[in-house]
């Protein structure tokens, strides 16, 4: 049994809202995207990732797919076809010219989780009221702080820090990374654009997770939460509970 919910929201000194969720609950696919641009074009990109990728879900879809390996094939040409759509619109002039997106993705067979990401926007999971992240971030202080060059906590206020160094539509290939984790009954997982984390502290967020047991009341607890401590950014979140 799975539970789910979800909220995004353009924070309190955004005048739009960039970022798009998708929830495809037939075929247990979870989908955040925090688009990047001018004139509200991330916008456009972070709706043409999730669109593309759940088009392709519902036309071709994951449960059919046979094999780890193949799965990642799979979820990988997904990223590929969304890249290679946004990457073209981004190049004629005007408007929307250099526009890209993040993208990070949870799908589920069984008591598997995989999770897919491109950019800053996380993977968490929940498990026992300890939360540690999935995803890895592709941005500039993240790979400073891979490399031991830059502390984590230094990271935190790094002007550098809303840098990506990956994105949908940012270049003509795309790199996403793949990861895949075992479920168990009470774990939690939670994608979310940056204006959450930026935000709301880890452990807080881990508290949040272990007090509220409906999806949608966490949900919007965390956003609530992030708007509270400054909303700078735009929030976005995908909570799914195992029971």
């Amino acid at each position: 049994m799975i539970s789910v919910g979800f909220k995004t929201d353009r924070g309190m000194l955004r005048r739009s809202n960039e970022d798009s969720v998708f929830v495809v609950p037939k075929h247990q696919l979870y989908i955040v995207a925090d688009g990047v641009g001018g004139h509200n074009s991330g916008e456009v990109a972070s709706r043409m990732a999730v669109e593309t990728i759940a088009d392709y879900a519902m036309s071709n879809p994951p449960e059919d797919v046979k094999g780890d390996k193949a799965l990642k094939a799979y979820f990988e040409e997904c990223m590929v076809l969304a890249n290679s759509r946004i990457y073209t619109e981004a190049q004629k002039p005007g408007r929307r010219y250099g526009m890209a997106t993040t993208c990070v993705l949870l799908y589920i067979r069984e008591d598997t989780a995989f999770v897919v990401n491109i950019g800053d926007s996380r993977c968490y999971l929940v498990r026992d009221g300890i939360m540690r992240q999935i995803s890895q971030d592709h941005s500039v202080v993240m790979e400073l702080v891979r490399s031991g060059v830059l502390s984590e906590e230094d990271a935190k206020t790094s002007p550098d820090r809303n840098q990506i160094t990956r994105a949908l539509g940012g270049e003509e290939t795309a790199q996403p990374d793949f990861f895949s984790f075992r479920l168990y009954p009470a774990d939690t997982v939670v994608l979310c654009s940056d204006g959450l984390y930026s935000e709301v502290e880890e452990d807080r967020i881990a508290q949040l997770c272990s007090r509220y047991k409906t999806m949608h009341r966490l949900t919007k607890q965390l956003v609530d939460e992030a708007n509270k401590n400054g909303g700078k950014d735009n929030i976005s979140v995908v909570c799914v509970r195992i029971s």
